[in-house]
């Protein structure tokens, strides 16, 4: 069996995923990389990389692309890690700061400031330590792990998952496995296997996370009702929605 590179989101959202493929036979035939979301997808692009968990808004980008995975990174409603930071509700925000680590979010708060929140603010790409510039009417977005214990830090919290949801009425697909080449459906069933044992293994995932003192956060809660895995037809949907918006606000 070939030897297959392969570029994971290094949250915790990723965290079962990652446990599922370690604990697999899997493990001695492919490299596993850890990387930031906006890595994973320069990887797959530049074809550094076989197999990554992406961001979906990568995928009008990609000349070949294969999504080899019924599961995902997903939310019905709260996601409770991509969320939007505010001092001043949404029509008096006059600045957004975006967050470097995601284009799929990027992308989902353009959206939902244009289609749903009627907004118009100027856009500006963050720098390091951007969360002590949410000043006055300068807002940001901020996601992954960096969430975790702002709860009560920012006057207003939206989290662009339940926008999304209220919105369109779907969830929403933050990230798939994707690859850029056909890959044997042997391995793409035996990957789907070490995925579903990583998501089935959860609770003595999520024993031994909270034993490190790492996230300041309820690891149970997050994993197992926040993130939503499965990659089924109503996600599709709202995937495929996303992307149509994605197509329009790029005209």
């Amino acid at each position: 069996m070939n030897k297959y590179k392969i570029s994971v989101v290094s949250y915790l959202n990723s965290k079962p995923f990652i446990n599922g493929l370690q604990q697999s036979d899997l493990i001695e035939n492919i490299d596993l990389q850890l990387d930031m979301p906006s890595v994973c997808a320069g990887k797959l692009m530049e074809g550094k990389v076989d197999i990554g968990l992406v961001p979906v808004a990568i995928l009008p980008l990609m000349k070949e692309k294969y999504i080899i995975s019924d599961y995902c990174i997903g939310a019905v409603g709260k996601v409770a890690s991509v969320n939007l930071y505010s001092e001043v509700p949404l029509s008096e925000i006059k600045t957004i700061l975006l967050d470097y680590q995601s284009r799929t979010s990027v992308t989902l708060v353009k959206i939902l400031a244009k289609e749903f929140w009627k907004i118009k603010p100027n856009w500006v790409a963050a720098r390091a330590s951007f969360e002590n510039d949410i000043l006055g009417s300068t807002a940001a977005v901020i996601i992954g792990d960096r969430t975790f214990g702002l709860e009560n830090k920012y006057k207003f919290c939206y989290d662009l998952a339940e926008e999304w949801q209220n919105f369109t009425g779907l969830p929403f697909v933050f990230a798939c496995w994707v690859t850029n080449k056909q890959l044997p459906d042997e391995f793409i069933s035996e990957f789907n296997s070490a995925l579903k044992n990583g998501l089935d293994n959860r609770t003595a995932l999520i024993k031994e996370l909270e034993k490190s003192n790492t996230y300041p956060t309820d690891i149970g809660v997050y994993l197992f009702q926040n993130i939503d895995y499965h990659y089924d037809t109503v996600k599709k949907q709202g995937l495929e929605l996303f992307l149509k918006y994605l197509a329009n606000l790029e005209q």
